[in-house]
């Protein structure tokens, strides 16, 4: 049996101890000792520890019965050895799981609300709280009541209780196990049964941000971020803000307003580019239809080198195959590659996905489409090859239709 030493003090961050059983396997060792600091990875889901047992990395812990496995993967020969936790993990994790305790007991005082799952990344936390929605300013009470809550540095303790006594207590949630049931208190505010470490007082906790709210399965999920995490996070934003500010050549609070304008100008644009374009389309579909070759009064439209990559031929198709009686046969050659779309009007009744079909059994291409337009890529070396081919295969089914 390992003692779990993280349960009585979270905050040691060595400990001596005696390997009890080593075994190898799949090129790790799986050590065992008779007390550890290691807090088992995703133990009440929870991350586990980072460290090190005599220098040697440890790649993973994990509970097995009354034990906890530590997985690393170079040998270790001495029986007595030193267990190393890098502290700021430790730490880290320990603000995030306090912090979600608080988070959670401040939902449910405030708005009834129940935590159903909760997940700790590397980056936020999030908490999935059973109630359909909440609003802005309805956030922002939770938010200011737990900041308040940290702010007052209340304590947060642990003490083990069994099932019988578990009716004295308001807990929040009905413990997972029957016995030695282990409850995270914060001073009369909050009764948890978890397993987790935790800080000593909501003081370290430092502050809680929430950064998104969103619905998720019929209920809310909130993320959220503390301590460091939150400092960080405030960085980097800040740092954002201050840039953004400064290539707007304005206040660091009248960015939102600035930036709003920018898009509203931005969509005005883009709707105005799109009318222009339309009209050009038409103008430059007309021309081709003009210029085409008229073959069995099939209007031909066939070129092998428009000044326009294939996006744009893409859009402008539609305002060419509209006129009646009309086939389109593009090829577009970019820096790697050879591009092809050929389409029809609706009136015609060629299939030229039989045709794209056709010529892939004799020329290795790749395409794809339905009876009205296919298009594909090619060697940019091959994209001749492949339009004298459609070109070919057009002239004989518009034959074959006539005749």
């Amino acid at each position: 049996m390992t003692k779990k030493i993280y349960l009585e003090n979270p905050y040691l961050r060595q400990l001596e101890a005696r390997i009890t059983e080593k075994n190898y396997m799949n090129n790790k060792y799986y050590i065992k000792t008779n007390k550890t600091i290691f807090y088992p990875n995703l133990a009440g889901g929870q991350p586990g520890d980072k460290g090190t047992i005599n220098g040697v990395e440890v790649l993973d812990t994990y509970e097995e019965g009354v034990d906890i496995v530590h997985v690393v993967k170079d040998n270790i020969h001495s029986d007595r050895v030193l267990l190393s936790i890098d502290w700021n993990n430790r730490f880290d994790y320990m603000q995030q799981h306090s912090g979600q305790h608080l988070l959670s007991s401040v939902f449910y005082k405030l708005f009834n609300g129940e935590t159903i799952g909760f997940y700790i990344g590397k980056e936020y936390v999030y908490i999935d709280i059973d109630i359909p929605s909440i609003n802005e300013e309805d956030i922002r009470k939770i938010e200011e009541f737990t900041n308040k809550i940290i702010f007052s540095n209340f304590l947060i303790k642990s003490y083990i209780v069994e099932k019988e006594d578990m009716d004295k207590l308001p807990v929040r949630k009905d413990p997972i196990v029957n016995s030695n049931i282990r409850i995270v208190e914060i001073d009369g505010i909050d009764f948890s049964p978890c397993c987790g470490t935790h800080l000593r007082s909501t003081g370290e906790i430092g502050i809680i941000k929430i950064r998104k709210v969103e619905s998720y399965k019929g209920n809310i999920r909130v993320e959220f971020v503390c301590g460091n995490r939150a400092l960080k996070d405030y960085t980097w934003k800040n740092k954002s803000i201050k840039n953004i500010s400064k290539l707007l050549s304005s206040k660091d609070k009248d960015v939102h307003m600035k930036v709003e304008q920018l898009y509203n100008t931005k969509e005005n644009l883009e709707k105005e580019n799109r009318l222009l374009k339309e009209k050009l389309y038409k103008y430059m579909a007309s021309d081709l239809i003009r210029e085409s070759d008229k073959i069995k009064g099939i209007n031909f439209v066939f070129n092998k080198s428009m000044n326009m990559d294939f996006k744009e031929i893409q859009n402008m198709l539609p305002y060419i195959i509209i006129f009646e009686n009309t086939i389109a046969l593009f090829g577009v050659k970019d820096k790697d590659n050879g591009r092809f779309v050929l389409s029809r009007s609706h009136n015609l009744e060629i299939n030229m996905k039989k045709i794209l079909e056709e010529i892939s059994q004799d020329i290795k291409i790749k395409g794809g489409g339905n009876p009205q337009t296919v298009q594909g890529g090619c060697p940019k070396d091959m994209l001749d090859e492949i339009l004298k081919a459609f070109y070919d295969k057009v002239i004989e089914n518009i034959q074959r239709r006539i005749s």
